[in-house]
């Protein structure tokens, strides 16, 4: 039986897709890939959250996984909600690759020495309400579209940096267009982020079984306790709030961010702990207690 995936049509969703076929393959399971337009690759102009945020990169290639169009779907871990939908399962969580934001400027500057009123162009809250905290003097420009449109549009002088998941430059081969690899005390990454995950119908026991050799635990247990941290917060990907677990002797390190789109009343807490999912509720609980709730009101 031939394995049919799931995909975005971008390049980066594409290379994704296939390093999850190939990765397949070596274990005897044939598969193809198809590309699926998504309502979030239609309306690059347009904010998301009308869209319905970062799921609306996923509401299409679930779709066709509902209705056996597809097996499995492939997916951006950090564009994935953290309420499942009824019928579907993440069944895998391959290895992390760089989980850290990258800038990409056109003089090659770090961020530190962008000039004041330099334009910096992200689309993310969480990053531009970081940013905001960092560099002030900055003029933030919303911007979308994937890995490629963006480094055009920087090239083209729409701005002078943009901001981008290093994880997304090093699959396409542009890690070397990276400015500065931003290290995640300074900017805290996204839930999950450099995470590839495998989606299925959740009664499907023979695709489970199939991608099950693909999970990576290591990978599994952290975004299992930046997720929970997320749920715990009652966020989505829409929001300026940023997790970040790392393992430690056997425990898990969970960092966590919050502010309001602007940058301000910005609260930052880590906790440690065994338990991933208990974990993150820990320091959902201590963010909340300290008016974590308000600022994403």
């Amino acid at each position: 039986m031939k394995i049919t995936i799931g995909s975005r049509g971008s390049a980066l969703a594409l290379w994704q897709a296939e390093h999850v076929r190939a990765r397949l393959a070596v274990l005897g399971h044939e598969a193809e890939i198809v590309p699926i337009v998504t309502s979030g690759d239609r309306s690059q102009e347009h904010r998301l959250a009308p869209l319905g945020g970062k799921g609306a990169f996923l509401k299409e290639i679930e779709e066709a996984l509902l209705a056996k169009r597809v097996d499995l779907a492939v997916h951006s871990l950090k564009d994935v909600p953290t309420q499942p939908v009824d019928g579907l399962a993440l069944c895998a969580m391959l290895e992390r690759a760089d989980p850290r934001d990258a800038l990409v400027s056109c003089s090659g500057d770090p961020l530190g020495e962008l000039p004041p009123r330099a334009r910096v162009g992200t689309g993310s809250l969480r990053r531009q309400a970081q940013l905001r905290a960092l560099r002030p003097d900055l003029d933030l420009l919303a911007m979308r579209g994937n890995v490629d449109t963006r480094l055009a549009k920087l090239r083209a002088g729409a701005c002078e940096a943009i901001v981008l998941a290093m994880a997304g430059l090093a699959r396409l081969g542009r890690a070397a267009e990276a400015s500065e690899v931003l290290d995640a005390g300074t900017m805290l990454p996204a839930p999950g982020q450099g995470v590839i995950t495998i989606e299925c119908r959740a009664d499907d026991a023979d695709m489970r079984a199939r991608a099950a050799p693909l999970h990576d635990e290591a990978s599994g247990r952290t975004v299992a306790a930046e997720r929970s941290l997320l749920a715990g917060l009652g966020g989505d990907c829409n929001l300026p709030l940023a997790a970040y677990a790392e393992a430690r002797g056997g425990r898990l390190w969970l960092r966590g961010f919050v502010a309001r789109p602007d940058g301000s009343g910005a609260l930052r807490g880590e906790a440690s702990g065994s338990e991933p999912e208990a974990l993150g509720r820990t320091l959902a609980e201590d963010l909340l207690a300290r008016g974590a709730g308000a600022l994403l009101a």
